[in-house]
């Protein structure tokens, strides 16, 4: 190693240093507190709404939302945590509430440093709502149980959805990138999708269809009843878990195991390429299985019922019924 390249390292690592000694001096001052650090300057806008509405339409950008219940004979307000050149135009027409993004950034206000989250809290009195509509690129959208809609429509990018409100009609939940979470809710029909993420429902009651669709990402449904149920994926396991479906349960996974346990369904048709299928099934079926390379145990002597087809290229098949 020559003597200027020798140089050159020393002069590189003392820079270093004096980068890492400037930093801690600067994030001690600020108690380490790394939204300090941030290029955009936030702002707490509050909308308070008194015109009446009935639906709800949310257009944002990167928020998070979240619904809140507001006090008794309060009206509804429309708090936005949010940057100056990122505001949110909030207005009723059409008998409806819109919260919409404005953003009046230029093109080099797109580069900097954040490290904080924008927010959109929507304090509304309790109850029965009509169409509500999220239209989101990323942030974590929250629905509490306070509230029900006529349908619920929730499109986003990335961040998570918990929903505990339940509909009178459809809910539709298309996330890429995040888990989505029903609990405790009604509803009519659900349409659930995510390209990397977890589906999962609790304790969910619905009149008509589930249809779930994942790329990448598991699938989870326990107490869950409906007419009928569709689940399309490319990677990830699913579990039944006391999940009915009055008419027929359709499961395709291209790599993923099937867990049936204490889930039933008239009609069961399950495939999978690379995946065990396991489960206790409440009545009994009419099994027609096939596995390239796994082995299989089903109930064969003495079996009255609905039709149960399962095929696995590689994995076993193992399904019995709950005595």
């Amino acid at each position: 190693m020559n003597k200027k390249t020798v140089i050159m390292l020393i002069v590189a690592s003392c820079l270093i240093l004096i980068g890492c000694i400037l930093f801690i001096g600067v994030m001690s001052m600020s108690n380490w507190n790394f939204s300090k650090l941030s290029t955009s300057k936030y702002v707490t806008n509050h909308h308070e709404i008194k015109e009446s509405y009935t639906d709800i339409e949310i257009i944002t950008d990167c928020s998070d939302i979240v619904f809140v219940s507001s006090a008794e004979g309060s009206p509804s307000l429309v708090t936005c945590y949010e940057t100056e050149n990122m505001k949110h135009t909030v207005s009723v027409t059409e008998d409806t509430l819109r919260v919409h993004i404005s953003d009046t950034r230029k093109w080099y206000e797109h580069i900097g440093i954040n490290f904080e989250n924008p927010k959109i809290t929507v304090a509304i009195p309790a109850g029965l709502y009509g169409r509500l509509s999220i239209s989101s690129t990323t942030g974590r959208i929250d629905l509490p149980a306070d509230f029900s809609f006529g349908s619920i429509d929730i499109t986003g990018s990335t961040g998570d959805v918990i929903n505990k409100a339940s509909s009178k009609g459809s809910i539709k939940i298309k996330i890429s990138t995040g888990d989505i979470t029903l609990e405790n809710i009604t509803a009519r029909s659900l349409d659930l999708s995510v390209s990397t993420g977890k589906i999962s429902t609790e304790n969910v009651d619905c009149s008509e269809s589930i249809t779930l669709k994942t790329s990448t990402g598991s699938t989870v449904l326990k107490n869950t009843l409906c007419q009928s149920i569709v689940s399309k994926g490319t990677t990830g396991d699913i579990t039944l878990k006391n999940t009915v479906a009055n008419d027929y349960m359709e499961i395709k996974r291209s790599t993923g195991d099937v867990k049936l346990d204490l889930s039933d369904s008239k009609e069961i048709f399950i495939s999978t390429d690379t995946g065990t299928v396991t489960g206790t099934l409440l009545t009994g079926k009419v099994f027609t299985v096939k596995s390239s390379t796994g082995k299989i145990d089903v109930p064969t002597k003495n079996v009255l019922g609905g039709s149960c087809v399962v095929s696995t290229d590689t994995g076993d098949i193992r399904i019995k019924i709950k005595e």
